[in-house]
C-alpha cells in the first residue's frame, strides 16, 4: 500500500514530513558552513502555509516549505551561523519527524486494516 495525500489527512501528514525533511537538509547546510565567511544562515517555514490552508479548507494542493535568511547577527567574518541554536533546532526537528513518521505508519496500518474487513 503506497501513502500518498489522497484525503486531507493525509495530505497534512505528507506536507509535514516534506517540510520537516526540508528543514532538516537547511539545518545540515548551516551546520556545514558554521566557519564559512560570509555564509547566512537559513530557516524553513512550512507550518503557515499548512494552518492556512486547513483553516480554509482547502488542505490537498501543493504547500511548499518557504527558505528564509536568518535575521541573526553576523559575526566578525559575515557569517550568522548559531552552532547552539542549529543543534537544537536539528533535535527539535529529528523528534517531529520521528511523531510524524509514526502518525503515518499508523495511519497506513489503520488503512490496510480497514480494506482488509
Amino acid at each position: 500500500m503506497s501513502f500518498g495525500a489522497s484525503d486531507a489527512v493525509s495530505f497534512v501528514l505528507h506536507t509535514a514530513i516534506n517540510g520537516l525533511a526540508e528543514r532538516q537538509n537547511v539545518i545540515a547546510n548551516d551546520i556545514a558552513n558554521v566557519d564559512t565567511p560570509g555564509y547566512r544562515a537559513s530557516s524553513v517555514d512550512f507550518e503557515t502555509a499548512l494552518k492556512s490552508a486547513i483553516a480554509g479548507g482547502s488542505a490537498n494542493g501543493d504547500i511548499q516549505a518557504t527558505v528564509t535568511p536568518d535575521q541573526t547577527p553576523v559575526g566578525a567574518n559575515g557569517n550568522n551561523v548559531d552552532l547552539r541554536k542549529e543543534e537544537l533546532a536539528s533535535i527539535q526537528t529529528q523528534y517531529q519527524y520521528q511523531v510524524v513518521g509514526e502518525a503515518i505508519s499508523n495511519r497506513a496500518d489503520l488503512m490496510r486494516a480497514v480494506t482488509a474487513m
